[in-house]
């Protein structure tokens, strides 16, 4: 089974509006609600590719029931913990340039809080829990450094900053910076191949057993304890860069545990982050299908090398 950990969820409501003029009133020319939050997005796709997986998270109000009626109509099980506010609503507009308003987020409670640990405490060690994206407000600022804590199964976790920094002493099984992220992870300017190589090794000697740097239109590197390997995508029009990336972890863990295949596990990644980046919203299988024979892995630096 795949958990997926979702602390601040949300509606994306999508807006397309012609050359928004801001003072005055403007039309919708389009608009769409989308279950939105990286877990939330992973458990979508794993769900789609035939994988097990259970969305958590905190959900409240008719925002989050809306939520978990947009995941049952497409067959994903949730065991997200009840609180009594409504879940917040993303605005995203559509138009010349495309802005972006997003809400806080509710009050989560230390009983909240605590259940959701308390659950994931069931997951097996056979499991992967996979800890996305941001939290509400007021939770501790530890508050994944708990949940790692309480965990018997392998995770993955896909944040930035001091979180991932104090992931790492945890050995997570994967964690995904792009290189700007991983930059910011170790207080550098990364501004050659060399220094990418360099500090992405620095991920697996702090703790994780596998990174992922994404590189946007330049494709991906994995590293491993065997070697570095580099992955290509197609190109294509990019419209969905966050949806992408939680679609490569959905790919990397759906595959690695049905496989323990790290390579296979990151083409796989590669399709399905190829794919949604070509759609509004998450890829099907049938799309992501169709892009895996493009892509290619190639190992550019051996274990001997490193």
């Amino acid at each position: 089974m795949i958990y997926t950990v979702t602390l601040n969820p949300s509606i994306d409501y999508i807006i397309g509006v012609d050359n928004l003029s801001m003072g005055t009133l403007n039309r919708f020319e389009s608009s769409e609600m989308l279950p939105g939050g990286k877990g939330i997005n992973v458990s979508r796709i794993l769900k789609r590719l035939n994988h097990e997986t259970i969305a958590l998270g905190f959900l409240g109000g008719f925002t989050g029931a809306f939520i978990e009626d947009s995941l049952a109509r497409e067959s994903v099980a949730t065991k997200f913990i009840k609180i009594s506010e409504p879940t917040r609503i993303n605005v995203k507009i559509k138009s010349n340039v495309e802005t972006e308003l997003n809400g806080n987020g509710p009050h989560i409670t230390t009983q909240a809080s605590d259940q959701l640990i308390d659950t994931l405490r069931t997951a097996h060690q056979e499991d992967i829990v996979i800890l996305s994206g941001s939290k509400a407000a007021n939770l501790p600022e530890n508050y994944y450094q708990e949940i790692i804590e309480n965990l018997t199964s392998e995770f993955i976790i896909d944040t930035t900053g001091k979180e991932l920094r104090q992931a790492l002493a945890y050995k997570p099984l994967l964690v995904k910076p792009n290189h700007h992220e991983l930059a910011d992870l170790f207080e550098v300017t990364i501004s050659s191949e060399a220094e990418l190589m360099t500090y992405g090794k620095k991920l697996l000697t702090k703790g994780a057993q596998y990174a992922i740097i994404s590189m946007a239109e330049k494709g991906a590197l994995l590293f491993t304890q065997d070697g570095v390997y580099q992955g290509s995508a197609p190109k294509g029009q990019v419209q969905n860069s966050v949806g992408a990336g939680d679609s490569m972890i959905a790919g990397f863990a759906g595959t690695y545990a049905e496989t323990a295949d790290a390579i296979a596990a990151f083409r796989m990644g590669l399709a399905c982050g190829s794919a949604t980046a070509f759609e509004k919203d998450l890829a099907t299988a049938e799309q992501i299908k169709k892009l895996l024979p493009e892509i290619t892995i190639t190992k550019v630096i051996r274990s001997e090398e490193k």
